[in-house]
């Protein structure tokens, strides 16, 4: 084995080029890893192959890593001089074995912007190093920077004109986005409750997948299994938190435009042009329609699912306490945008006529969703549809339903855990809806 600096030089160097070697053979390679093997048993390259995964023995690494790791420290104190191709060797070798150094990702980045380095090569350099160090924070830092640059690169007028990135640029940005969204499922499978990946997939739907209502519905679809097999996940449930509060807000961004259409509509009736503007804005509202009543109720059937099937899970009863304050929030504000729509109307008996009782009163609420969702998206129900859609409204926005959950989870349950959440939560109802 080697010991001293020369030889120790001549290992790492041959290393380095074997490392190199291996990706152009295989630019395809999905997963690295370390080989258990404490000495060097044959006069053999560390560095092994198979199919796309790439292994690294670990009797090698001791000399590996500080060497690198040194070299290019004297050459950020312009110590040394290396060349464009040496920086871009030692950078991939040392962040596949320490992420976590921010210089080598620095180095890249230069190396980027000065056009030397494929900031795509990049993207997948940070994959690799997620499925060995799947929490790495400067890597899904670096991730999000090189990101930003592409989204730069697409908004370039001379984007045709480069023709080296591929492809147009909708199309590009939808395989980014797609591409991000399996490294983010890989990094959290890999690592229990890993709010860097999670939080690093909110960032790619606000920054690239623009939170559109289909983008958000797919999601949600998405990661309903993910969440049902990772029952104490906090972060994979937060995620879906997010989902829910931008459908929400979402829904009520686009319902004040078309109110707001809808009043100047009747302000100007005889103004054809106008008329068809807002034919054409409503058309994409009802595009983007989504019925939040439902994606709440759906979401706290998973909670009820998953707390009788995993009991004991803190994380269940957390994420249905944050759905069940949404879908009272939603039932609450969802009057007050129908209000306007009726008062646009010129018809608001049912809101007159809804004050009397509770009872009455989330009656009217279901009514007003319905009128809501007919107006502006002009689906044409028949009352006999907007009467069964009514019933389960009522029902899923009483607290009396929590309650009699609550009741039947301590009446059946023996997890003592199960007990003290349930508990809590009817505690955490009561001082709610006190307020």
């Amino acid at each position: 084995m080697a010991e001293s600096p020369e030889e120790v030089a001549v290992l790492v160097q041959r290393v380095v080029k074997d490392i190199r070697n291996a990706f152009q053979r295989n630019p395809h390679i999905d997963e690295i890893g370390l080989i258990p093997c404490p000495e060097a048993r044959y006069n053999r390259s560390p560095i092994v192959l198979v199919e796309n995964k790439l292994g690294v023995e670990s009797w090698c690494v001791k000399f590996l890593l500080p060497y690198v790791h040194n070299k290019l420290l004297l050459y950020r104190q312009r110590k040394q001089w290396l060349n464009k191709d040496e920086l871009i060797d030692i950078t991939c070798t040392l962040l596949l074995l320490n992420p976590d150094f921010t210089t080598a990702w620095n180095v890249r980045k230069e190396l980027i912007l000065s056009g030397t380095l494929n900031p795509l090569k990049d993207l997948h350099l940070g994959k690799l190093a997620l499925t060995k160090f799947p929490k790495s924070p400067e890597t899904w830092i670096h991730r999000r920077w090189v990101l930003q640059q592409l989204i730069q690169e697409n908004s370039l007028p001379s984007l045709v004109t480069k023709g080296n990135l591929g492809a147009a640029p909708v199309e590009r940005i939808h395989r980014l986005v797609q591409e991000e969204m399996n490294v983010c499922s890989e990094a959290a499978g890999r690592y229990p409750s890993n709010y860097n990946a999670w939080s690093h997939r909110i960032w790619v739907l606000q920054h690239l997948g623009k939170l559109t209502v289909k983008v958000l519905l797919d999601e949600l679809s998405s990661t309903k299994y993910w969440v049902s097999m990772h029952v104490s996940d906090h972060s994979g449930f937060h995620y879906r938190q997010f989902l829910l509060k931008s459908l929400i807000g979402k829904t009520a961004t686009d319902n004040n435009v078309l109110v707001r259409n809808q009043m100047v509509n009747e302000q100007n009736p005889s103004l054809e042009k106008e008329e068809e503007s807002g034919g054409a804005e409503a058309g994409f509202s009802e595009e983007q329609s989504v019925d939040l009543p439902c994606c709440l109720e759906e979401e706290l059937e998973l909670c009820t699912e998953l707390i009788d099937s995993y009991p004991g899970h803190e994380t269940l009863w957390c994420h249905r306490r944050r759905v069940f304050y949404l879908q009272h929030h939603v039932s609450n504000r969802l009057p007050l945008l129908s209000a306007v729509v009726s008062s646009a109307d010129g018809s608001d008996e049912t809101l007159n006529n809804s004050h009397h009782s509770p009872a009455a009163s989330h009656m009217a609420q279901a009514m007003d969703v319905d009128g809501l969702n007919e107006s502006s998206s002009k689906q044409g129900y028949t009352q006999e549809t907007k009467r069964l859609k009514r019933a389960p409204l009522q029902d899923s926005l009483s607290p009396e339903m929590e309650y009699r959950f609550i009741d039947k989870v301590l009446a059946t349950c023996r997890d003592v855990d199960q007990a003290r959440f349930a508990t809590a939560y009817r505690k955490w109802l009561v001082t709610f809806l006190g307020q």
